[in-house]
C-alpha cells in the first residue's frame, strides 16, 4: 500500500478533480470523499514517510505544505478517517493533532469543505493553515 503524494500546488486542482468525480459517480450522494489533515510538526521525516508507505492505500492521495498533511480518501467516512489518523499515532507513538470533513456532508464544493477544515483546525488546534489561503479563493 502507498498513497499518491502530489505537490501541494495541484492541491486544489486535486480536490476539484475528487469533486468531479464523486458528482458524477457517486448517485446517493454519501460521503463519497473524506479530507483528512493531520499535522505532523512532531514527527521526523523518515517516520512520516514509512508512516505514509503502510497505512494509505493506492487510491488514497496526500500533499503537504511543510508538516501541514492533507489526505484525499475515497469513499472513506469520517470514522474510516479517524482509523487513519490512529494509524499514523501507532506508527509514530505519538498523538497526532487532526481533523476530517467529508464530501459533501460537510460542503458542497472543494472551497466550502477546505473553508470548513481551516476554520475546525483554527478553533480546535489554534493551528491557522494559511497555506489553504491562496489555492482556494
Amino acid at each position: 500500500m502507498a498513497g499518491v503524494h502530489f505537490t501541494f500546488d495541484n492541491f486544489k486542482q486535486l480536490l476539484d478533480l475528487t469533486v468531479g468525480l464523486a458528482q458524477r459517480l457517486d448517485e446517493n450522494r454519501s460521503e463519497s470523499f473524506t479530507l483528512l489533515y493531520c499535522d505532523f510538526s512532531t514527527i521526523s521525516k523518515e517516520v512520516i514517510d514509512g508512516s505514509l508507505d503502510s497505512v494509505l492505500r493506492n487510491s488514497d492521495s496526500v500533499v503537504n505544505c511543510e508538516s501541514n498533511y492533507f489526505f484525499i480518501l475515497p469513499y472513506t467516512d469520517k470514522y474510516g478517517a479517524e482509523v487513519v489518523k490512529k494509524m499514523f499515532e501507532e506508527f509514530s507513538a505519538r498523538e497526532v493533532n487532526g481533523f476530517s470533513m467529508s464530501y459533501p456532508a460537510d460542503g458542497e464544493d472543494s472551497r466550502a469543505v477546505v473553508e470548513k477544515l481551516r476554520q475546525s483546525v483554527k478553533s480546535n488546534y489554534k493551528i491557522d493553515l494559511k497555506c489553504l489561503e491562496i489555492p482556494f479563493r
